[in-house]
């Protein structure tokens, strides 16, 4: 069961109920030790004197503020709780606003929030409902860990949820930080419409199960296979920026695609651990998709299930990924799939120094165009 990193006592008026904090999330990433090159030794970090070069044990560390070169305030821990509100105990609603009113910016981490015992559960009840009830968040503030923080207390189905807030001083504003901004709105036109259908065409319930960490399971692959000896495809190449001189030719493009899908796309595609992210077609490939996602005048006739763009494309790609015996795959066929799966054919086939190629050197020696292919013998 997990353990209160803090405890104290929420306030609103005059009501208050005993609490506990609890971390909501937890952390998935791989974590490596630092070693030195060519040994399996480990590093590892300490607090040293940086006069004498000697460590130094944590409890004889204190806190000093530089008020000058060299010159420092010192700071002992119980002297900052002392001064901290509350004596970190309390956290004291001060305010009720909408949910929606707080920018996304402002949000920080997230915490449960539960009662610390069961003579507390109907004040605890109380509060969660005349959240939830009002469509209110209760702003307030808590020190934890020698730093005050500002919160938003909210309603969820069965607990109460603490979100940290940041200060406004801590928000940065972007028209002063960002080097390059649009001046104004994007003007209403066909461009605009397209991007709003394609939005709708790619839109779906929100569901975070269907959603993964790729980058996390292929670093795992990678320390799978490099355990086990094997070679490790590389990931593809970032896609080139869209010209706005082909944008309607792109987002054409882009939702022909989508309406592959029968116009709403599953929320699957977007994080499963071998799709890929819908991305616009590369100017090259815009010739193949001539046939418009807009309706043409006359034919009511709906398309037969399984012959749309995207069905199509599925079906090339499936036979261009199926190895064959006979003659060589043609370039086109080849350019219809993506590197990871150029890199499993080229495995399949024993091409040497595949997982250093890029995308073209795999097509040209899975074609024969490139450096040979490793002959496999009869005795193999």
């Amino acid at each position: 069961m997990a353990r209160a990193i803090w405890t104290g006592v929420i306030t609103f008026g005059l009501v208050s109920v005993p609490v506990g904090l609890f971390t909501a999330t937890q952390d998935h990433t791989i974590h490596f030790h630092q070693l030195q090159r060519g040994t399996s030794d480990r590093v590892r970090n300490r607090r040293v004197n940086e006069r004498t070069g000697e460590e130094v044990a944590s409890g004889d560390i204190v806190k000093g503020y530089e008020v000058g070169e060299g010159e420092y305030v010192v700071v002992e821990p119980e002297e900052l709780d002392e001064i901290a509100p509350g004596r970190s105990q309390t956290l004291e609603i001060t305010d009720f606003v909408d949910l929606d009113r707080i920018a996304p910016v402002y949000f920080g981490r997230t915490y449960y929030v539960a009662p610390r015992g069961k003579e507390y559960l109907k004040v605890y009840e109380l509060l969660r409902t005349a959240l939830a009830e009002a469509g209110k968040v209760g702003v307030a503030t808590f020190v934890m860990r020698s730093r005050q923080y500002l919160t938003a207390l909210r309603a969820d189905d069965e607990v109460l949820v603490l979100q940290t807030l940041h200060w406004a001083d801590e928000v940065r504003d972007p028209v002063e930080e960002l080097p390059e901004l649009p001046s104004g709105r994007a003007d209403r036109g066909k461009e605009l419409d397209m991007a709003m259908r394609l939005v709708d065409a790619l839109s779906g319930p929100w569901d975070p199960a269907h959603y993964h960490d790729t980058y996390q399971e292929r670093v795992r692959e990678l320390v799978r296979a490099k355990a086990e000896g094997e070679e490790v495809a590389v990931a593809e190449e970032a896609p080139r920026a869209t010209d706005v001189v082909d944008l309607m030719e792109v987002l054409r493009g882009s939702l022909e695609q989508a309406s592959g899908t029968g116009g709403k796309r599953s929320p699957a595609k977007a994080g499963s651990a071998g799709g890929k992210q819908p991305s616009a077609p590369r100017k090259s490939d815009t010739g193949r998709q001539k046939q418009s996602a807009e309706p043409r005048k006359g034919s009511a006739e709906p398309r037969k299930e399984g012959t749309g763009p995207r069905e199509q494309s599925a079906e090339r790609r499936k036979k261009a990924a199926a190895p064959s015996r006979k003659a060589p795959p043609k370039r086109g066929e080849l350019r219809e799939l993506s590197k990871t799966e150029l890199y499993q054919r080229a495995t399949d086939q024993d091409v040497p120094g595949r997982s250093k190629m890029s995308r073209e050197q795999l097509i040209d020696a899975l074609t024969g165009g490139g450096s040979g292919r490793k002959k496999k013998t009869a005795a193999a």
